[in-house]
């Protein structure tokens, strides 16, 4: 907005400034009228304010309402001299209508939402003040101001036209106009030094046409989409709005309150899907408390063909049974077909497959965790885009807790139509593309189920209170059973007896507990790199009631580890496999009865490009050395290998210890194999 009145004579300014408003308020159908504040209703607003994503463009408020103004917003202190309750309500009710440029987008608030964020930002004015009541004399001369300092130009008001521009700026002098260092008679913007040098730059150069990839970067900065957004190598949530990112769904993690990276999202979404989130703002994760704005269709009609240009995946092409119907066209080996695959993908939906169920609805019903319904997925997602995510689900969309079950392209389930990757992954496409004649998934509709283990091993993923979000439990045909949590790398629990109980919605919801009696191991990271003897473990960040933001979101990833996936041998026994900095590991844990003691015996597959040094935390609590190779915490006893190994207490308690095992890994393959038994 220019200074406009700088070049008018001193004492006209005030003069010129009465008359335009004089004008302006008399635009006005309502008249203006200050209003009490409720307090309950400011109470919601600031709960608002902070949750559906205004603090990504403005200043977050302290519990003092005093703004935490950060470089790149527009502050918003402003507000009560300017507007009224419900001037400012109706305004973030519909601000397209306002402004139809789009800077300050419709963030979808109900009329009672935008009165109670309107609540909060106006606080406590004075609710005593006059209004200004316009004077027909001064309304005039301010009409004749606006249209000779060309107002019009920017702001619509009636049918007062704008002036014609000016002309062309080529070949103008830069150094004059707005851009002087001391303008005469022309609008001052204030630009800095930086700004004026900038504008001078590129008036001297020759006009060019920007490329698509340019089109879609100043699209998304000047719509500050890049505030929640990540796209390629710029965007994203910074730390200090992090918290401000919520959700319903805390197990789902930062998927449940981020919202999804638009890294390769014109070959993600159809077309179709992609207007109407754009345009209509639809959306699948109602769980997010940060809306998607609306920016009018004006404004964005460009980005869906921009989006589908610059984005690729590598083209796939789904072999789907053709409709099912009566006729001689149909032959019985393309039914045999059909029912192969709907079978297929069902299966591996389900409970008794991928448990796709632990985190996704299923048609609306939510077993647990309400993520993204998987009955959209083929209404939403494009086919190649789909196939690649399953196949490598953290290349797409790093730290997800969507889980590999098909680590380096093998499929985790090997009974599944020969465990082939290729057909287990369209036998789901095809199974989700039946929409609701799709039979439900096995899990969907069980209350709570006890699982058990008869003559083969059991594996089940799902979050659990013994091993986090990314819960892993196993269970072996002799009744010995432990739980892996990925997200660390870490045995986390070790019983005898009946394997797990899930929650509601059976093994598709995702909760699990041991069905018995279980010794509690940490839940920490397993590996690390120590600088030396002294140096402190890191441990695993916990949230609070009151501290709910994760304050190491990258933990354990900033400590190099990384989750690969598992992989299933001809006795379903799994292999996990994860990287500690740059060692694979494979990680397999085989059940056995020992003179009738119940035990599991670890194996470590190291693979190193050099010789190094890796510390392995063993055991925690009250750790009790037997001998050399022999240590015991209450209910469990550990053998190890001959290492050098270090028991000291814990940072977090002077009576608590932690043991561990410093690994000298030499280049290339190498074992080591730890004992866990557990005591009577």
């Amino acid at each position: 907005m220019p200074d406009l009145l700088a070049a008018e004579p001193e004492d006209q300014r005030n003069k010129i400034a009465e008359a335009l408003t004089h004008f302006l308020i008399a635009q006005s159908p309502r008249k203006f009228q200050r209003v009490a504040i409720e307090e309950k209703e400011a109470s919601a607003g600031k709960a608002l304010f902070h949750s559906v994503g205004c603090v990504t463009c403005h200043s977050p408020r302290d519990d003092a309402g005093k703004e935490l103004v950060r470089e790149g917003v527009v502050e918003l202190g402003h507000l009560p001299a300017k507007y009224s309750l419900a001037s400012l309500g109706d305004f973030l009710l519909q601000p397209a209508r306002i402004r139809p440029s789009g800077r300050m987008p419709d963030m979808k608030l109900t009329p009672p939402e935008a009165r109670a964020v309107a609540s909060y930002l106006i606080g406590k004015a004075d609710a005593k003040v006059v209004a200004l009541e316009p004077q027909e004399k001064l309304v005039a001369i301010g009409k004749e101001h606006f249209q000779r300092l060309n107002c019009a130009a920017c702001h619509k008001v009636g049918d007062i036209p704008a002036a014609k521009p000016v002309g062309s700026l080529e070949g103008a002098d830069a150094t004059r106009g707005c851009l002087a260092v001391m303008p005469n008679k022309a609008p001052r913007f204030h630009l800095s030094a930086d700004q004026i040098k900038a504008i001078r730059a590129a008036l001297a150069k020759k006009a060019e046409q920007p490329s698509d990839k340019e089109r879609l970067a100043v699209t998304l900065t000047t719509l500050n989409c890049i505030a929640c957004h990540k796209r390629d190598d710029y965007g994203g949530v910074t730390e200090e709005l992090n918290e401000h990112f919520r959700s319903s769904e805390k197990e789902l993690g930062d998927e449940g309150r981020i919202p999804p990276p638009l890294t390769l999202v014109g070959a993600k979404l159809q077309r179709v899907t992609m207007k109407k989130v754009l345009f209509d703002g639809d959306g699948v994760r109602p769980y997010m408390a940060t809306r998607m704005p609306q920016f009018g269709e004006a404004n964005l009609r460009h980005l869906p063909e921009l989006f589908a240009k610059l984005d690729a995946v590598k083209p796939i092409d789904f072999s789907l049974p053709k409709a099912l119907g009566a006729g001689a066209n149909q032959n019985q080996k393309e039914r045999d077909r059909e029912k192969e695959m709907r079978a297929a993908g069902r299966e591996l939906v389900g409970d008794q497959g991928l448990n796709c169920l632990a985190c996704h609805s299923f048609n609306g019903k939510t077993p647990n965790k309400a993520g993204i319904d998987l009955m959209t997925t083929t209404e939403r997602l494009q086919p190649a885009w789909f196939y690649h995510f399953l196949r490598e689900p953290s290349t797409f969309r790093p730290r997800t807790v969507m889980p590999s079950s098909w680590p380096g392209g093998q499929a985790v389930l090997k009974k599944v139509l020969n465990g082939d990757t290729d057909r287990q992954i369209e036998a789901i496409w095809y199974y989700l593309s039946l929409g609701t004649s799709a039979p439900e998934p096995s899990g969907i509709r069980t209350v709570e189920t006890l699982l058990t283990v008869t003559d083969a091993t059991r594996t089940y993923r799902g979050r659990s209170s013994v091993a986090g979000y990314r819960g892993i439990a196993v269970g072996f045909p002799d009744k010995l059973n432990y739980a892996f949590n990925a997200e660390t790398g870490t045995l986390t629990a070790l019983w005898k007896g009946d394997f797990v109980r899930v929650n509601r919605g059976g093994q598709g919801s995702g909760g699990f507990n041991p069905a018995g009696k279980f010794v509690q191991l940490a839940q920490d990271l397993s590996f690390c790199d120590l600088a030396d003897e002294k140096a402190a473990w890191p441990l695993r960040p916990v949230m609070t009631k009151e501290a709910p933001v994760n304050p190491d979101p990258l933990y354990p990833k900033n400590r190099g580890y990384q989750f690969k996936g598992y992989a299933m041998d001809d006795a379903s026994i799994p292999t996990f496999m994860y990287l500690s900095g740059d060692i694979d590991i494979e990680d397999r844990s085989v059940g056995k009865i020992a003179d009738k003691k119940s035990q599991l015996v670890r194996t470590f597959t190291f693979n190193s490009p050099k010789d190094q040094t890796l510390w392995f935390r063993a055991l925690t609590g009250k750790v009790e050395t037997e001998s050399k190779q022999q240590f015991k915490t209450a209910g469990l006893g550990l053998s190890i290998p001959a290492v050098p190994t270090l028991l000291r207490p814990t940072t977090t308690d002077s009576k608590s210890s932690e043991l561990l095992l410093k690994f000298e890994i030499p280049k290339g393959k190498s074992t080591r194999t730890l004992t866990y038994e557990i005591l009577p």
